[in-house]
């Protein structure tokens, strides 16, 4: 059931994936280069919060 699960999300990471790169392809080039500008402004922030989440949970097992 694993393996199922591992491919089922695959498949849809895959999707998502494409239909992105299909988006901006079929964009003019100066909206592709906002909405490349936008998409790393999304990931900038997610790394952010996740680094945030990474020290705060160090900071919980190292101080418990």
């Amino acid at each position: 059931m694993a393996k199922g699960g591992k491919s089922v999300a695959a498949l849809i990471i895959g999707a998502a994936i494409g239909t992105v790169i299909g988006y901006l392809l079929a964009t003019d080039k100066e909206k592709r280069q906002e909405d490349l500008a936008n998409i790393k402004d999304k990931f900038n922030g997610l790394k952010d919060k996740i680094n945030k989440k990474g020290r705060e949970v160090e900071d919980d097992i190292f101080n418990a």
